[in-house]
């Protein structure tokens, strides 16, 4: 199903040059320009870069004047480059810095893509320039990087899509009293919704109200002036905030058990509080109404441009189910879908024990939309924990969370599935070829994940199917070489890993100083021979890929407030950049297809305003992208007015507000960790 592992180690590029001075980095634009190969070859016209490779025409149902209908992806194997001397490029990128991400062509400088949308050539620009014909469309990067497309492996663009739809509190820390106004105003902006239509808010912080220790309660919600059923969700994804007019719909009650891998939180009366964590959420979840198919489809592909806006050019999305892909169908259909995706279905808990309906399942649905273009089958999901952010708290552990004073509690965290259930399903999916992707947070769910592994691999004698852990937040000194010895890819969003309120005022006083530095163990993990993957949970956190990849060097980014174990865990920028493209291409297991820049791959490319290999570290977090390709076919050409508009949306994203630093989270002084 795929070839053998090639292991994005540094020792794979030579390591990029440092920077020469500490300046800032000024990008100069890059041009469309005919480019002369001889004096007798009459001079191309000025074309758009519309007509790049595979292009099969406009994709106009889609609204987007620059964004052309991605090429299918192709499932063998590259095939061979034709003879140089028989064909031209469709468009060659010149005058650039390309990071192939290979051993070889480590100075190389140009790129011919090939009329079948693969890679022709990679090499220096004289030697490239033999692939240039009357018709070839050239671009000057002007010392840009061209790379390849990112490869994201975890997230959630649907989400993202379904978000957009909704009000949002973008995460802001709020009184009571200022959270009720700003409902109030969603309020009074859907008043056509009266008497009994939802208001569902995206991207409530659950560590958000203020004064510090202000628990979230349905009253807080019933006091507003209205009787409509209120629903706050959460920005992590695992927790919900509901009023007592959703909570009676759903008929949760004081006597309503907490299902598998979820909790209703219950208050000392022994009556639900109105927050429901994990699995909990579907009991008011499954009442919201679905969003109207034709407004969602639309938004996906706003949301789908902004990716390629990014430089994204697969993605692995991360929950999948029957309505996600009837989605991706919807856009495939219609030629809005401009990346590769990767869907990991997911395996709720009740099924982990049952890996003959769990296998059931998963058959089922490839094989309704194993016919749906751009979509490779072959991964499930399994949420094995929850959060561990302070006061949520369920992600599993090792050693129990501490108190406020630094003494140990009897809480451990939640694991929603156990080693032994977590090894006979990773059996039974690696035997037909599936690969698995835990979501694993604290060290007890990555242990979990890897004690599932290492049964599957006795069971089966598999080490091929590239099973995945993703997030590893916390990981303990004696599993990290776990990882390499099992071949399994740690998937890790290190967009994370810089000192901010989650990761020192949330967390340091709750698991000590001791456990706080293995926090995404990037460096540890590779110094071990594991092979690293990337991703970023997007929607949880605004799509900020250079930012994420310049995090995973500087442990810093651009919002923390210092850096988070730099010396011991920031990887080098050779590193990072192999990472979120080669590494996680291994991940996806489309390595043979994707994730390098080299003769005979699918043209998955980005050119960059700047030369991210050698600009100023803290340079990299505001590097544009000019021009992205998939198989050949642009699907975001910044000169276009779609494209504008795309990247215009991904900037406005990512300057949403973000929560302040806050020393008074703990409640007062901490013996864990002296910082009060």
């Amino acid at each position: 199903m795929s070839q053998p592992p090639v292991s994005p180690s540094p020792a794979s590029q030579p390591p990029a040059s440092p920077s020469p001075d500490s300046r800032s980095y000024v990008p100069q634009p890059y041009a469309l320009q005919p480019y002369v190969a001889q004096p007798h070859v009459p001079q191309p016209s000025r074309r758009g870069l519309l007509r790049a490779a595979g292009a099969t025409g406009i994709a106009g149902a889609t609204g987007l004047s620059g964004l052309v209908a991605a090429a299918p992806a192709r499932a063998s194997s590259p095939a061979r480059a034709s003879s140089p001397a028989r064909q031209s490029a469709a468009l060659v990128l010149h005058n650039a810095r390309v990071f192939t991400g290979t051993s070889g062509n480590s100075r190389a400088e140009a790129v011919a893509v090939g009329r079948d949308g693969r890679i022709l050539a990679v090499g220096a620009g004289r030697a490239v320039r033999r692939f240039i014909g009357r018709d070839t469309d050239v671009v000057d990067a002007r010392g840009g990087t061209v790379m390849s497309g990112i490869h994201d492996g975890h997230a959630h663009p649907m989400d993202a899509a379904s978000r957009s739809l909704r009000p949002s509190l973008a995460g802001a820390e709020q009184t009571v009293d200022e959270l009720q106004k700003t409902l109030t105003g969603f309020l009074q902006d859907s008043a056509d919704q009266e008497p009994g239509g939802w208001l569902v808010v995206e991207d409530w912080n659950p560590i958000g109200l203020l004064p510090r220790g202000t628990a979230p309660h349905h009253s807080m919600l019933d006091a507003l002036p209205t009787r409509r059923p209120i629903v706050l969700r959460g920005g992590d994804g695992h927790n919900l905030w509901a009023n007592q007019r959703a909570l009676d719909i759903a008929k949760v009650t004081a006597s309503t058990p907490d299902p598998a891998g979820g909790e209703i939180v219950k208050g000392r009366d022994g009556k639900p509080t109105g927050v429901l964590k994990d699995d909990a959420q579907p009991f008011v979840a499954r009442h919201i109404p679905e969003p109207d198919e034709t407004r969602l489809a639309q938004a996906a592909t706003e949301i789908l441009a902004e990716a390629a806006a990014s430089g994204i050019t697969t993605f692995m999305e991360a929950v999948v189910g029957r309505g996600e892909l009837k989605l991706y169908q919807r856009l495939a259909e219609s030629g809005r879908l401009p990346q590769r995706i990767v869907p990991a279905l997911r395996i709720d808990t009740e099924l982990t024990g049952d890996p003959a309906a769990a296998l059931a399942y998963a058959r089922g649905l490839r094989a309704d939309f194993k016919g749906v273009r751009g979509l490779r089958f072959g991964t499930v999901k399994v949420f094995l924990d929850g959060v561990i952010e302070y006061p949520a708290q369920t992600a599993a552990l090792l050693k129990p969370y501490l108190d406020k004073d630094g003494r140990p509690t009897d809480n451990r965290g939640d694991l929603y599935v156990s080693a032994a259930d977590y090894g006979r399903l990773s059996a039974a999916f690696n035997a037909e070829g599936w690969q698995m992707h835990a979501h694993a947070i604290g060290d007890r769910a990555v242990r979990t994940s890897l004690d599932g592994y290492a049964y599957a691999q006795r069971a089966t004698g598999r080490r091929d199917v590239r099973n995945t852990t993703a997030h590893l937040q916390l990981v303990d000194p004696a599993d990290l070489p776990r990882f390499a010895a099992l071949g399994v890819v740690p998937c890790m969003q290190l967009q994370w890993a810089a000192r901010d309120t989650w990761t020192v005022d949330a967390l340091l006083p709750y698991i000590g100083a001791a456990r706080h530095r293995w926090q995404y163990p990037a460096r540890s993990l590779q110094k071990r021979r594991a092979a690293l993957a990337g991703g970023s949970d997007w929607p949880v956190d605004p799509l900020q890929v250079w930012d994420q990849i310049r995090t995973a060097i500087d442990r810093e980014g651009l919002d923390g407030e210092g850096d988070l174990y730099r010396t011991e865990e920031g990887i080098s920028r050779a590193s990072s950049l192999l990472m979120h493209t080669l590494g996680t291409a291994r991940q996806l297991r489309t390595d043979h297809l994707t994730g390098t820049v080299e003769q005979g791959k699918e043209a998955d490319l980005v050119l960059l305003d700047r030369d991210v290999t050698r600009c100023p570290v803290a340079d990299i977090s505001s590097a544009e992208v000019r021009l992205t390709l998939v198989g050949g076919t642009v699907v975001h050409d910044a000169q276009s007015s779609a494209g504008r508009a795309a990247a215009a949306r991904v900037t406005r994203a990512a300057a949403g507000p973000r929560p302040t630093a806050y020393a008074s989270v703990h409640g007062g002084r901490h013996a864990s960790c002296g910082c009060g």
